[in-house]
């Protein structure tokens, strides 16, 4: 099925080494699902978490909707992840153990259901970061040389 990209988490691969993917779904109001239509959602600071057997995303931005008047949600509100009960539980076996974190990755649309990528990370320190970026730009420069070679 054809995925349409909505929104991505920048931070999420840049502060996380992500081990593993789920797709989820995502309890949503009608205006919500509409500003998102618009593309007029944010995921930089989001996070999820486990509570009481069922996930839950934070932080994530949602932009109230020009004509939702008194439908509109607070826009920061707390959202619940749409998951199978076997998936669940193994994420909870490999949040337990230290270091390891749920972290939206992307926000898509895959046929008309809206669907939110979650990774499973481990928190990089700051010298991964370092040596992350310094292999990106030697990448970059190889790049570079190469096609001033080809001209």
């Amino acid at each position: 099925m054809k995925k349409k990209i909505v929104a991505n988490n920048p931070t999420a691969r840049h502060n996380y080494t992500i081990e593993d993917t789920y797709e989820a779904g995502i309890v949503l109001t009608g205006t919500e699902i509409k500003s998102i239509r618009n593309g007029k959602v944010n995921l930089k600071d989001s996070y999820a978490n486990i509570k009481n057997g069922e996930v839950y995303i934070y932080g994530m931005h949602i932009s109230p909707y020009e004509h939702g008047n008194i439908y509109n949600k607070d826009p920061l509100r707390t959202r619940k992840l749409l998951l199978n009960r076997r998936e669940i539980n193994k994420l909870i076996g490999l949040i337990k153990q230290k270091g390891f974190s749920l972290v939206p990755i992307s926000l898509y649309f895959s046929g008309n259901f809206l669907k939110i990528e979650l990774g499973v990370g481990k928190g990089k320190k700051l010298y991964d970061k370092r040596q992350d970026i310094a292999k990106k730009d030697a990448e970059m420069r190889m790049r570079k040389a190469m096609s001033l070679k080809n001209n």
